[in-house]
């Protein structure tokens, strides 16, 4: 079939002028950059998989009632060598790139085993995160490229490692009232043992003179060994509430020494991530400021999870909701091939495959001794959530279901970590094209869409109004693109509140879908 997916993306390297249809709030100023695949082939080669095309970055740009749009290629390491030699030539994550087969078997061992985190590729596609006041393309490894958000140029990478022991980070930051960064990585080669690491970067400097990135005053928070040393659990975000890091060790795993292997074995870096259905999935709780985890051990039936939406505290418990699957078949839906089937034969092919479910899930806190066992210890009234103690003590954890068939949540940010009511979203039903944006009502548990015939909306991102009080007073922005050659792509301005459509700016060039992004507000 004919696939919003499969096709090469194009640069649009100088600013153009869309064509606003309604109007677009004058308050509204401010640049969104997202960030997403956008290049699957380079001379006679091709990726395997969706997400490793080369990092396409896009830029938004709202001033006085007028949308401005230009993109750009990450100019990582990995780009500037496949441009170089007219071929792919360095490995992704769902694509391997083989050895030179005139080097002997020992020689490629022994160099791919030294270099098995220095040499992953720094294709950073996923997401741009801030530290401080730098920007930078990211996805999941220890490379990031910092990027200039106002043109676009990618100015240099940067190496995680450099500043703090990690091998591997995530893409999906939380950022506190201050404008201080939190992170999680996992430590796998280095001194000690393996573990987890929570970080976080502060906000930075307020001379403008100092040129010392914030990366460079990165803190530790705190660390969790691994539950089992080979297997550490895959993650993909976490959760942050006013006074804890909530961090979800799900059985979705990465084996290490298959990792470690993976070019003798002549199998990509995906393949070594595993769902083991018969495990638990174990909540821990870890004090932001003192970095020590909660002892009790709260745990749950074995699922996937690779977006949180929110997490708060409530009269002595943490809830946290997240975007949880049954199994791990969602990765394999990106493979190009499989984008690539018409409608019956994708749909027939993952039949089996769970949808997305967004669920709520309730931590208490007061927990003791005498707790009483084999009874519900949540007493919120607004969640249906369960946690029961176990005669060996650990809480059972059963969810909340709240919404399915929603992925790429958002929410007003300035409701992070708190108590909220409102999250939004991209459906997808049984196709990993997203058809419809959601808005979701927590309290009422009803919900109001935006569809358009033939259209893919990217994730939603909420703009506050000025001076708001109320949650959802605000605006959604969602760059929507189009297999039918009479809609150009655009950029979609709905009423938050309403769902109403306020404007659309029809975008005179090429736009690919992405994956994620961050609005910055302009500065007066």
């Amino acid at each position: 079939m004919q696939s919003i997916f499969t096709q090469n993306g194009k640069e649009t390297p100088d600013p153009v002028k869309a064509q606003v249809k309604g109007c677009v709030p004058s308050w509204l100023q401010g640049t969104l950059l997202r960030n997403g695949p956008g290049l699957f082939s380079m001379g006679d080669t091709e990726y395997n998989h969706w997400f490793d095309g080369m990092s396409l970055i896009h830029s938004f740009t709202f001033k006085d009632g007028e949308v401005f749009y230009r993109s750009k290629f990450l100019k990582s390491h990995s780009y500037k060598k496949n441009i170089k030699a007219g071929r792919i030539i360095v490995s992704e994550f769902g694509t391997m790139i083989y050895p030179d087969p005139c080097k002997n078997i020992f020689s490629r061992a022994v160099t791919h085993l030294c270099n098995i985190f220095p040499n992953f590729t720094d294709n950073n596609l996923i997401n741009i995160v801030r530290y401080g006041q730098d920007y930078y393309a990211s996805s999941e490894i220890n490379y990031m490229n910092q990027i200039d958000p106002f043109t676009l140029e990618t100015v240099g990478r940067v190496n995680y490692r450099n500043h703090i022991a990690i091998n591997l980070a995530t893409a999906h930051p939380h950022y506190d009232d201050d404008g201080n960064t939190y992170n999680m990585g996992t430590a796998i080669m280095g001194l000690g043992p393996p573990k987890y690491v929570i970080f976080k970067v502060p906000t930075g400097a307020s001379d403008p003179e100092q040129k010392k990135p914030a990366l460079q005053m990165v803190q530790q928070v705190g660390s969790l060994p691994f539950r089992s040393t080979l297997f550490p659990s895959y993650f993909h975000s976490f959760g942050m509430t006013e006074n804890f890091i909530v961090f979800v060790e799900q059985p979705f795993k990465l084996d290490i020494v298959k990792l470690a292997t993976a070019y003798l074995r002549g199998i990509n870096w995906g393949s070594c991530l595993k769902f083991d259905k018969d495990d638990i999935t174990l909540f821990h709780l870890i004090n932001r400021r003192t970095g020590k985890r909660v002892s009790t051990q709260f745990y749950g039936d074995a699922l996937v999870v690779f977006h949180h939406i929110n997490a708060y505290e409530a009269d002595g418990h943490v809830v946290f909701d997240l975007i949880t699957y049954k199994d791990s078949n969602l990765y394999n839906m990106f493979y190009m091939k499989n984008l690539r089937l018409n409608t019956s034969s994708f749909t027939e092919s993952n039949a089996n495959s769970s949808p997305p479910l967004c669920q709520r899930f309730v931590l208490p806190l007061n927990v003791s001794k005498e707790t009483p066992k084999g009874v519900n210890l949540v007493t919120l009234e607004d969640t249906t959530a369960k946690a029961i103690m176990k005669d060996d003590g650990a809480i059972h954890c059963e969810p909340d279901p709240l919404f399915e068939g929603l992925e790429l949540p958002n929410i007003n940010y300035k409701f992070n970590a708190k108590k909220y009511r409102y999250f939004y979203g991209s459906r997808v039903d049984w196709s990993p094209q997203p058809n419809k944006i959601i808005k979701f009502d927590t309290v009422t548990r009803t919900h109001a869409e935006w569809q358009q015939d033939n259209c893919y909306p990217s994730e939603p991102v909420f703009v506050a109004s000025p001076g708001a009080v109320d949650e959802d007073d605000g605006v959604i922005l969602s760059s929507v693109i189009s297999l039918d050659s009479n809609i150009s792509p655009f950029m979609l301005v709905l009423n938050a509140k309403t769902f109403v459509e306020l404007a659309r700016a029809a975008i005179p060039a090429s736009v690919h879908l992405d994956l994620h992004g961050h609005y910055i507000p302009t500065v007066n």
